[in-house]
């Protein structure tokens, strides 16, 4: 089960570098200013996440340390 999980988030990996997104095409044809903040936040979000994985390992891995395993 858990190399079907894997192998799926992998899959969108990939997929997710292949995807081109303009930001500066996105605010120019954008409705109005709220879709501006809606561009920034998402453009932030994958960023943030790869900071919370590492802060995560890096945690686990100190605590495995403590702990002498």
């Amino acid at each position: 089960m858990f190399l079907c999980v894997k192998i799926k988030y992998l899959n969108m990996y990939i997929i997710s570098l292949f995807q081109k997104v303009d930001v500066a095409a996105k605010i120019k044809d954008a409705p109005d200013s709220g879709y501006q903040i809606g561009v920034l936040i998402g453009s932030f979000i994958p960023f943030i996440l790869l900071i919370g994985i590492a802060y995560w390992m890096y945690n686990r891995a100190k605590k495995r340390d403590e702990n002498g395993y």
